[in-house]
């Protein structure tokens, strides 16, 4: 299965330091508009840091893609709400 950080811009999905930092960008974006940017940030930092030793190469590329997949998701999400246009079929 091809990965899904072919859809994020290389600089961002070759380099975890900096996909770390948009994930937490994100979280502090959407708990400021949920008034719980504590709670979400906390969330992206646990996950990043609960895996932060691992080794396997297969995992972290899992890891990265779901990573990935959030900022997509978040980023298809806000585009909806602009353009009042749908991306996905379900629904």
């Amino acid at each position: 299965m091809p990965s899904l950080q072919t859809a994020l811009p290389p600089e961002l999905a070759n380099n975890v330091i900096r996909l770390y930092r948009e994930c937490l960008r994100r979280a502090k974006y959407i708990g400021h508009r949920q008034h719980n940017t504590e709670l979400v940030v906390g969330m992206v930092r646990d996950q990043f840091k609960r895996h932060m030793h691992e080794r396997d190469p297969e995992k972290i590329q899992k890891l990265k893609d779901d990573a990935a997949r959030g900022l997509i998701n978040h980023m298809l999400y806000e585009s909806e709400k602009v353009t009042g246009r749908k991306f996905s079929n379900n629904s």
